[in-house]
């Protein structure tokens, strides 16, 4: 396990901000082979980052023998788009240093709970090819994630949001372009990566529609996706170990990874 500043040199946006949080990369190698990676992004409502959808997390993925990080993004009092910018550096300094460890460059997915849900969800939808001409190396590489885990996410900004999570990312009364903007359900489109979702049907927190929704979208558009509902079960779940039946969601996603070649020692 290594812990790596995003910009080691230092970034505009983390100079004279609100407080002195510094985002960072934690490292969590499964093994010595090559394999693809995710990075995880827990939840919170962009007030704070769950410790149990974090290091956990990793952890099992490195028992499916996939890399793993964990990204601990700007929240509250930071607001949109600084965690995003966050985690698009988190993919661009995973690519970048992919052949350094022992990662597949175009196997790096990203998985997130919850309001990380949406992190990933934006990541999955707001990317680019990079930067050719940038100083930084880093800046040079895409952000698009490979594939997207979204469990039990916010995934929509305007139908059923979750509210501490849309006043903490963008504010009192943010305009409505921005809030189409930032639903996933509504951005979806050709180059949007496949996608793990799962959801409780009766989630009192993050209603389930905001997965059913964002999967309807991936259907429409021809995106691969796999879409697990369960009955029962509270928001906040993590690995689910305390309910047996929803706790099948990690096999379902690590079956998941290794169809797309995520799985070490694959060829």
């Amino acid at each position: 396990m290594t812990v790596l500043p995003l910009w080691p040199e230092g970034h505009p946006e983390l100079t004279g901000t609100a407080s002195d949080f510094i985002p960072t990369l934690t490292h969590y190698p499964a093994h010595d082979r090559l394999a693809g990676a995710v990075i995880v992004t827990p939840g919170g409502g962009y007030q704070n980052r769950a410790p149990h959808e974090g290091e956990p997390i990793a952890r099992w993925l490195n028992s499916a023998g996939i890399h793993a990080f964990v990204l601990d993004y700007r929240v509250a009092p930071h607001r949109h788009p600084e965690p995003l910018h966050d985690a698009q550096r988190a993919i661009r300094t995973v690519r970048h240093h992919a052949t350094e460890w022992n990662i597949r460059p175009d196997h790096i997915a990203i998985l997130g709970f919850s309001a990380g849900g949406h992190v990933a969800g934006s990541a999955g939808i707001l990317h680019d090819s990079g930067d050719a001409s940038a100083t930084d190396p880093i800046d040079r590489e895409s952000s698009r994630p490979d594939a997207m885990v979204l469990c039990y996410g916010v995934l929509s900004m305007v139908q059923n949001t979750h509210g501490g999570s849309l006043r903490n990312l963008l504010g009192e009364n943010p305009p409505d372009e921005l809030r189409q903007q930032l639903s996933v359900e509504l951005q979806v489109n050709e180059s949007t990566p496949p996608a793990f979702l799962w959801h409780t049907a009766d989630d009192a927190s993050v209603p389930v529609e905001h997965s059913l929704s964002t999967a309807s979208a991936l259907a429409r558009h021809g995106i691969e996706f796999a879409l697990h509902v369960y009955p029962h079960g509270r928001h906040g779940l993590g690995l689910a170990e305390e309910l047996p039946e929803v706790a099948t969601w990690t096999g379902h996603c690590a079956a998941f990874l290794t169809d797309l070649g995520y799985a070490g020692g694959q060829e």
